[in-house]
């Protein structure tokens, strides 16, 4: 470190530039982590974190309702959203205490700052214009709502970062997206009673994952009461005369709503990072480019997570900064493995998914065969409701390989986490049909369709 103020400087204080932070320090290296907003980044702030705790609140509606066909009879049930907002807030300052907590006990120095690169081998810190040099420099500052600036009146949206703290729950909301995010909050707003209506460019919703998921969906969100409008956009948003706002989109609709909410992507959080002083390259969205081992075009610095537009998921971020901590600080060259990631869909009812869906397998592989099952879950039939639950895996048809595994229905995220380590490992159909079925269950249908629900040939279903 001859000549330098740190071995180490971290600028981003979310998931992966914690882990990596608190990694180097336990190794004996100087670290400084610099964090201009709070530690915990998108996902322990404003994001995963905070919405998982929405949708559990947005589900109550449905469990007391549910609750009749049990035998209960509950009394009318009312929502206070300053209260969940209240109680938000500390679980949130709950979790970044304990980031912090690591961070300090495991020896790095943390300052409450913008950090912004002066060369490839100072920063200055924009709290009190200190420059600081280091070694080694880790870029994970994430990513950051596109505001889609070419809409005429953008300004009057508001983005997931604000869903989480608005002064107070609106009676209508439009929300423009169809991807994870905008489908989990239509979800979470329409299950708090919130009349909510969604938008989307595409013909269907959730466009990256398995087709019979998106559509199976899409059905059960719209029979839940939820304006789907696919194939349409908004083409301006302005106040109305009352104070509310009105969307006005493509098929010539007037939405009027007291919130319009933007969730049409995330943009890496580059801007004004002086990356171009550093000599950082770039791609046209802003991303960070970096080799197989998270390296930039400048040796010494380095970049994980979201600013790197490669997978924008938590876990990966921190795999990712475990893995620099493998290459650079103990000696074991280490690339990230994103083979095969398992993801969720917080929306209701959930979408649990790892390993290719059907359109993509059916572009790599000659044949496949499908196993499909369709059926409403035992919690739901003394509740009287019709919701229906999907799973669905796609194998290869020449050796019997599971390719992937599609999951729609209650805790389908759970039961993608432990069929990733199935898949992972690269478990065959017979490997299911092998396995004892637990019973009762809706798990155990894993591993009782024996019997192809159809086979895709040449891309075609047969």
């Amino acid at each position: 470190m001859a000549g330098y103020d740190y071995d180490l400087l971290v600028i981003g204080g979310g998931s992966g530039g914690v882990r990596a932070a608190r990694l180097a320090a336990g190794l004996g290296k100087k670290v400084l982590i610099a964090e201009e907003y709070r530690y915990g980044g998108t996902c322990v702030i404003r994001g995963c974190v905070p919405k998982k705790l929405f949708v559990y609140a947005s589900q109550f509606s449905e469990h007391f309702a549910d609750s009749a066909g049990y035998g209960w009879t509950p009394g009318k049930p009312s929502f206070d959203w300053p209260t969940l907002v209240a109680n938000k807030d500390m679980e949130i300052a709950r979790l970044e205490g304990l980031y912090r907590l690591g961070l300090d006990k495991a020896g790095a120095e943390i300052v409450n700052s913008r950090a912004e690169l002066v060369d490839a081998h100072h920063a200055r810190l924009m709290a009190d214009g200190r420059v600081v040099s280091a070694e080694r420099m880790l870029i994970a500052v994430g990513g950051t709502p596109n505001p889609h600036a070419a809409l005429p009146g953008h300004e009057l949206c508001i983005s997931s970062n604000e869903a989480f703290d608005l002064p107070e729950l609106p009676k209508a909301i439009v929300i423009a997206g169809g991807g994870y995010i905008a489908v989990e909050f239509a979800n979470i707003f329409h299950g708090l009673g919130v009349e909510t209506t969604l938008i989307y460019r595409g013909k269907e919703i959730l466009s990256r994952f398995d087709i019979d998921m998106r559509r199976s969906l899409h059905k059960a969100m719209a029979e839940k009461g939820i304006t789907i409008l696919c194939q349409e956009i908004f083409e301006k948003i302005e106040r109305g005369a009352d104070g509310r706002l009105v969307a006005h989109t493509s098929e010539g609709k007037a939405i009027v709503a007291d919130q319009v909410m933007l969730a049409l992507g995330r943009d890496p959080n580059t801007q004004g990072l002086g990356l171009e002083a550093a000599g950082v390259e770039t791609d046209h969205k802003g991303a960070i480019l970096v080799d197989d081992y998270s390296r930039t075009n400048v040796d010494n610095i380095y970049a994980v997570g979201d600013v790197t537009d490669r997978v924008q998921l938590t876990p990966v971020a921190i795999h990712e900064a475990m893995c620099f901590i493998d290459t650079v600080y103990r000696g074991k060259p280490t690339k990230p493995d994103h083979e095969l990631i398992a993801t969720a869909v917080f929306s209701q009812p959930e979408i649990g998914t790892i390993g290719l869906s059907e359109d993509e397998a059916a572009k790599r592989f000659d044949e496949l065969e499908i196993y499909r099952a369709e059926f409403r879950p035992m919690r739901v039939i003394l509740a009287g409701r019709n919701e229906k639950m999907v799973m669905k895996l796609v194998v290869n048809a020449a050796d019997r390989k599971v390719l992937g595994a599609h999951i729609l229905g209650p805790d389908a995220g759970e039961l993608a986490q432990v069929l990733a380590i199935a898949i992972k490992a690269g478990c065959t159909k017979d490997d299911f049909d092998r396995t004892m079925a637990v019973h009762p269950t809706a798990a155990e249908e894993l591993v009782t369709m024996y019997q192809p629900s159809y086979r895709v040939k040449g891309g075609e279903r047969i």
